[in-house]
């Protein structure tokens, strides 16, 4: 749902393959049809908020990450990837503790072993100072972002990204 990213990184070579209800099962299974067959430099992820909606653990989680992050390193070892924290969500701000966790386990692995892997925190920014998700960066369902959410995504990630 990310309309504005190819205007928001101008003159960057991005391609959006996300698509709605992905899960790390998903981008696992698919990953040479949305990853390899492109040649990336860099990879972007963002999974996990659909895994934990639908009832994963956050060790889950992190386990569908290494196996991500394995396809990486035999596929495209020269690519770096760049984990996306999983973000806080009014409609899942139950769930968030345990987002909270597994960003924490991926983020521990990938401060472990910083070669060709980062971590963009998305979430932090996305609180309000009641530490709850700030109601204007989600539509009415309360789980995707507004524009002013994807504002928030680009500044964070903009200095993560290759030249």
């Amino acid at each position: 749902m990310w309309e504005t990213l190819a205007t928001d990184f101008k003159g960057r070579p991005v391609l959006n393959r996300a698509f709605g209800g992905s899960r790390f099962p998903d981008a696992i299974h698919f990953f040479d049809k949305l990853v390899v067959r492109y040649r990336p430099r860099q990879v972007i992820l963002y999974e996990g908020d659909n895994d934990i909606g639908a009832g994963a653990t956050p060790a889950q989680v992190y386990d569908s990450f290494l196996q991500f992050e394995k396809l990486m390193r035999e596929k495209l070892p020269e690519t770096e990837l760049v984990f996306l924290s999983i973000k806080p969500s009014i409609a899942r701000w139950a769930l968030y503790p345990k987002m909270q966790e597994a960003n924490s386990l991926i983020k521990q692995y990938i401060e472990a072993h910083p070669q060709r892997l980062r971590f963009a925190d998305v979430g932090t920014p996305m609180l309000g100072p009641n530490g709850q998700p700030r109601p204007e960066l989600y539509v009415k369902d309360g789980l995707h972002m507004t524009l002013a959410g994807y504002k928030i995504w680009t500044r964070v990630l903009r200095p993560y990204l290759k030249k």
